[in-house]
């Protein structure tokens, strides 16, 4: 890649239909990039293979396409990049930093990307603190996690100002791969976007607290971050995230419903772009994108329309 080239990214999971939440990321992430002549690349996150298929990955490149939203190329989906995880693994273990790890149900959602309303448990270290003899005698598949340091690992998010973990005391050792094989997120994420040479990530908030976590596998994998920017979440009108599972106002609903230039100039709208809602393409709306237009906080989506009044 040449020197001072800008590059972003789409990395949509396909496991189910993309939400209005998804195409507001995914519209601020194509503004992001084009606004500053860069380039912009596709990525199937598809590695858990009991929620991802290639026809709802289909289904993701038909709604971004519908919305105007276009990329330079497709990398290979997170399914078939086995081999360079197995690679970075390889190195984060000759380092000394991975331990087998056989708790109840460790790392089974560790190739989901992880959201800040889910939560998550803080890993207590049992298996670390084992003897040699003592994982001997242990039987059955383990997951694989690594320990992480007693310093706090922060960056300057581009949107959210500074935002920093203790990674020991807010989230302990993590899973890099599953106890069934699978590689977690945290490790393919930053692989992937090590390989594709990624500049700069656009992704919602709540994601912001999986980011000291992949600074740390940067610096271990001697590779220079991305800069980031987390958007603003889309929350029903009860609060909640909005999320594929519940098919809360997907795309697959609202075009049937709306128009494509309808839908941006509404996502423009409420993440703070316009200030009132006017049928746009993404190409129209380039000139008017500012990163210092875009709210911070999160945005509650209230019942009917909202989004194209």
């Amino acid at each position: 890649m040449a020197v001072g080239v800008i590059r972003g990214r789409f990395a949509p999971s396909p496991s189910g239909r993309m939400h209005l939440g998804n195409a507001a990321a995914a519209l601020l992430a194509w503004l992001s990039a084009r606004s500053q002549g860069g380039e912009l690349m596709l990525r199937m996150e598809d590695l858990d293979p009991l929620r991802c298929s290639a026809e709802k990955a289909e289904l993701l490149r038909s709604d971004l396409t519908w919305l105007g939203l276009d990329w330079d190329w497709e990398t290979a989906p997170q399914s078939r990049r086995g081999l360079a995880y197995e690679t970075a693994l390889a190195r984060l273990e000759r380092l000394g930093l991975v331990y087998p790890c056989w708790c109840s149900r460790a790392g089974l959602h560790a190739a989901a990307a992880p959201h800040a309303a889910d939560g998550h448990a803080l890993y207590a270290g049992t298996c670390r603190r084992l003897s040699p003899e003592q994982r001997a005698a242990r039987s059955g598949p383990a997951a694989l996690r690594l320990i992480v340091p007693e310093q706090e690992i922060g960056f300057l998010d581009g949107l959210q100002g500074y935002y920093g973990e203790l990674l020991s005391r807010d989230c302990g050792d993590f899973v890099v791969r599953r106890a069934d094989g699978v590689f977690a997120y945290q490790l393919a994420v930053v692989a992937d976007d090590i390989a594709a040479g990624v500049t700069q990530v656009v992704r919602g908030r709540d994601l912001l607290s999986s980011t000291p976590r992949q600074l740390y596998l940067y610096r271990l994998l001697a590779a220079e971050p991305p800069r980031y920017w987390h958007t603003p979440l889309l929350l029903a009108p009860d609060g909640r995230r909005l999320s594929k599972r519940e098919a809360d106002l997907d795309l697959g609903r609202l075009r049937t419903r709306t128009g494509p230039e309808q839908l941006v100039g509404g996502l423009a709208r409420a993440t703070g772009l316009l200030e009132q809602a006017e049928p746009l393409t993404p190409r129209e709306l380039l000139p008017l994108f500012s990163w210092d237009k875009v709210r911070r906080e999160d945005i509650v989506m209230a019942t009917g329309r909202p989004w194209t009044e």
